[in-house]
């Protein structure tokens, strides 16, 4: 397994972060949650000679999701979400872009992938976690033996998503994290869609939602 180096870009109008997953022997990488500057992201990729294999979503909400074409098409490359995700893509009313005023913005994924699915991708094994709560397709990526995990709006250091958007349900959230997530082992890191890495130990022990 080639060695993993992760990056963190924040963009977009509520902080999103962006993460680019780097194979340190390659140069291959994913770009996990590209939600805005698009320019920004495809400028960074083509100044370090990186070699995007896919774009991933977590979930379609537009801070999420925005990039996602316009970075795909660039280096043509699929994008990856869960499958039962379409609808939020696919639905302005649920994306939240009708919040920011721009009415008729749909997004999409060229590939829909279920719970528990291992993708090869940049020389990484890459398994699906279908968790469910902040929306109804909304999933975390978990490189096992980089001790790795992109996490979304799923979980946050102390904290976890929001679940009074459409298709959101508290239960539903915390029942997701509870059997998906803190099984994972300790040292896990946590790389979520909103403010600063975490472990899976240290929520465990410290988060005051689970």
């Amino acid at each position: 397994m080639s060695g993993l180096r992760v990056e963190q870009y924040v963009v977009g109008p509520v902080m999103t972060n962006c993460y680019f997953a780097v194979n340190e022997d390659t140069n291959e990488m994913l770009v996990i949650d590209p939600g805005d500057s698009a320019k920004q992201l495809i400028d960074k990729i083509k100044e370090r000679a990186l070699k995007p294999a896919a774009v991933l979503l977590t979930h379609g909400h537009f801070d999420h999701a925005w990039a996602a074409k316009e970075v795909a098409e660039e280096f043509s490359v699929p994008v990856y979400a869960e499958e039962h995700e379409k609808e939020t893509l696919l639905s302005p009313e649920i994306n939240l872009c009708g919040m920011m005023g721009q009415r008729g913005v749909v997004f999409h994924a060229d590939v829909y992938v279920k719970d528990e699915d291992t993708l090869d991708l940049a020389g990484f094994s890459v398994k699906v976690l279908h968790t469910p709560g902040h929306t109804k397709g909304g999933c975390c990526y978990y490189i096992e033996k980089e001790q790795a995990l992109f996490s979304g709006d799923t979980l946050f250091c102390q904290s976890v998503g929001r679940t009074d958007f459409p298709g959101g349900s508290a239960s539903v959230l915390i029942r997701s994290i509870e059997e998906k997530l803190l099984p994972l082992p300790g040292q896990t890191k946590v790389y979520p869609g909103h403010n600063e890495t975490t472990t899976i130990g240290y929520e465990r022990q410290y988060n005051p939602f689970l």
